[in-house]
């Protein structure tokens, strides 16, 4: 996702999504994300083109607390198998223990979750036996120098 502005020109995530998450439009932007790209990826599921999805959530998303709700709506809607979802979040959401609940809740709708960044905060091996995650995203920082160092 990208903010195209007139007086700024193409703006980063790494700058707006802190501006968006800050002012609670993230919550706007997330669902919208989520339905645009589940729509994406049916036409495309559509024109014979197998794909999956992958779509960020962010914390507040999580935390509001009917993510897994949206998620089964937008499913239905596109007719989409949950499968072929995969739902990206950062390690310091995952590793919060009040979002786990939500996390099982959408585990068990059959859509993929992976952890983005990891490597950056938290880091405990001991969390990931306790989740519902598929995929692990390994952040750049933890292994970048992994063959000199």
């Amino acid at each position: 996702l990208r903010w195209r502005s007139d007086e700024f020109g193409d703006v980063s995530p790494a700058h707006c999504i802190p501006l968006a998450e800050e002012s609670g439009l993230i919550l706007e932007i997330g669902e919208w994300a989520l339905r645009r790209a589940c729509a994406q990826l049916h036409e495309w599921h559509a024109a014979g083109i197998e794909a999956s999805m992958s779509v960020n959530v962010s914390a507040l998303q999580l935390r509001r607390g009917d993510l897994a709700h949206l998620i089964e709506a937008t499913l239905q809607a596109t007719g989409l198998p949950a499968s072929t979802l995969e739902i990206e979040l950062t390690e310091s959401v995952v590793m919060a223990e009040e979002t786990w609940p939500a996390l099982h809740a959408i585990r068990a709708l059959g859509v993929r979750m992976s952890i983005d960044d990891f490597g950056t905060g938290y880091s405990s091996l001991a969390y990931l036996k306790r989740l519902p995650i598929n995929t692990l995203k390994i952040d750049r920082e933890f292994i970048g120098d992994l063959t000199r160092d």
